[in-house]
């Protein structure tokens, strides 16, 4: 009897074992976040939510009819996809009528160090490169701009700052330990505006992108070799 108890639970184990993982799957869907619609939490501005899900501002402000998008407020749902008709999903992505190209501006490096981790090395850099430096250290404005977002809304950034250099161009600086500069306020290129931090490892680096329409570019195809 033994024996054949023993293949009775190896004959229910397969069984056992699928009951399980679809327990899990549907577990796991009813905890999936809809990736459709985000919910405004304190503190987020137009600008970090477009950055969050890697989509054009004024696209996003378009979908939901923010006007400018200058005013959101927490607990307002908005859409993250084109109304029906109005463009389609491609491949994650949000697709709609190309907007105006604007230049770009002439860039410089926002921080003395080495690059340590490259555009698209790594999970952590798929949207930006990694700087190493030292707690402390200065981190400029790579252009000319207007401070848009400044806070610590998206944690994967830490204290991040986000400068719109014109309707085309973004840059964005995170990991930052201390920042000098405001939403709203109109900066130089070069000038100091935060001071670099660590990341949750304790490493200090400057997590550094630019955003041409909401998507992220390799930094180092438009930076200055040096």
């Amino acid at each position: 009897m033994a024996v054949n108890r023993s293949e009775n639970a190896r004959s229910r184990l397969p069984v056992a074992l699928l009951l399980c993982s679809l327990w899990l799957a549907s577990c796991s869907s009813a905890l999936r976040w809809n990736p459709d619609v985000h919910t405004v939490r304190p503190g987020e501005t137009l600008y970090s939510i477009a950055m969050r899900y890697d989509l054009d501002h004024r696209r996003l402000a378009a979908w939901n009819g923010l006007g400018d998008g200058t005013y959101i407020r927490a607990g307002q749902k908005l859409r993250l996809r084109a109304p029906a008709g109005g463009g389609k999903a491609v491949a994650g992505r949000r697709s709609a009528p190309p907007p105006k190209a604007w230049p770009a501006p002439r860039w410089n490096w926002p921080t003395q160090g080495r690059v340590t981790a490259a555009f698209g090395a790594s999970p952590s850099t798929e949207s930006g490169l990694r700087i190493a430096g030292s707690k402390g250290q200065p981190i400029y404005a790579v252009a000319a701009g207007e401070v848009v977002y400044a806070g610590d809304g998206l944690p994967s950034y830490g204290q991040l700052l986000i400068i719109k250099h014109n309707d085309t161009w973004l840059s964005a600086y995170g990991f930052n330990s201390r920042l000098r500069v405001r939403e709203g306020d109109r900066i130089k290129a070069r000038q100091h505006i935060a001071d670099m931090g660590q990341t949750r490892a304790g490493d200090a680096r400057l997590h550094f992108e630019i955003r041409r329409n909401g998507q992220p570019v390799n930094p180092q195809q438009y930076l200055p070799r040096r």
